[in-house]
């Protein structure tokens, strides 16, 4: 395995001795192996050296408690500030954050932020907590759950692009107790053992909503809180909603639920003090195109005559944001 991304996953596996977590060492280093052995992306080992071109740098302050940021436009030289720059524009696409590096605006496709600012008032303390982000995308939701104190951040996506753009944030703020890991939730074993568990854009990808919702439940520890955002329909507690091959031109879209529906499913579940934080309309101000994401966004997705629609004619993407605990 290439010596830095050995680094990475045995810095994950120290995080875990001693911890509640222990347990999963049974399982991850084999799995780990074998993506390292079958799964890598053609163009991994290019971006790895490229993540080794990032300069080291003076950083005199970081943020990751109002933004995710690292240094000042005066900590470096303008070349380094254009080197960067020019290689943190390799890992393009970037889709979620936003992130500063020196003054380096990193404008992201989504403006990770606003979801952030609408769940934050709504969740549990975070201080001391072991919080596990699925599907977590290049980790900015992980840089501000550590922020807001938690004691570990663990996140999975399989993106192996989302990898790099997080270990390249990563370089630069330095080696905080925060670790991605390139799995998907159907390969965790039930650890029962997180404080927090967050699914943010991911429920409506999976051809079974409630299995994923059972797999996210035996990550948690009895008393501990799921935190769950999805695309939503309006209607009652039997309203779901499939759309046809393509939605809002996404193709892996499945089930869209009521929240009334999606409450039902987590209580049925087992969860309970479930509560509404958050419904709102994706605007075309959180997800849109820009100079590091520079493909269609959701403006394109939408029908131009009528904005409340797709393009394909179904309700314009609303996210509902649920919070319940694990009896």
């Amino acid at each position: 395995m290439n010596k830095l991304v050995t680094a990475w996953f045995e810095d994950a596996y120290r995080s875990l001795i001693g911890s509640p977590l222990s347990h999963w060492l049974e399982t991850l280093p084999q799995q780990i192996s074998q993506w390292e052995a079958h799964s890598k992306h053609g163009e991994f080992d290019k971006w790895c050296r490229l993540l080794e071109k990032l300069p080291q740098t003076n950083i005199t302050s970081f943020d990751v408690q109002d933004a995710v940021s690292a240094g000042q436009p005066q900590d470096v030289d303008s070349y380094t500030q254009k080197q960067i720059t020019g290689l943190l524009k390799q890992f393009m696409p970037w889709r979620k954050g936003p992130f500063t590096i020196h003054g380096i605006k990193i404008d992201t496709e989504w403006r990770s932020d606003f979801k952030w600012d609408r769940v934050v008032p709504h969740i549990s303390d975070l201080n001391n907590r072991l919080v596990l982000d699925v599907g977590c995308g290049s980790g900015y939701h992980m840089w501000r759950m550590l922020g807001a104190g938690a004691r570990g951040v663990y996140g999975i996506d399989p993106t192996q692009l989302f990898l790099i753009q997080f270990q390249a944030i990563k370089h630069f703020i330095g080696n905080q107790n925060i670790h991605f890991l390139p799995l998907g939730i159907e390969q965790m074993q039930s650890l029962h053992a997180f404080d927090t568990v967050f699914s943010m854009g991911v429920l409506y990808h999976r051809k079974d909503p409630v299995q994923f919702i059972e797999q996210l439940k035996h990550q948690l520890r009895p008393g501990g809180e799921l935190i769950l955002e999805t695309l939503v329909v309006d209607g009652d507690e039997n309203t779901v909603f499939m759309p046809g091959e393509r939605y809002a031109q996404m193709r892996n879209v499945w089930f869209l639920p009521s929240v009334n529906a999606l409450s039902k499913w987590l209580e049925r579940l087992g969860f309970v003090d479930i509560t509404l934080a958050d419904v709102s309309h994706t605007s075309v101000e959180e997800q849109r195109a820009t100079a590091w994401m520079t493909g269609q966004s959701l403006q394109d997705f939408l029908n131009p005559e009528d904005l409340s629609l797709t393009i394909e004619g179904y309700p314009a993407p609303q996210r509902a944001m649920l919070t319940a605990k694990r009896k």
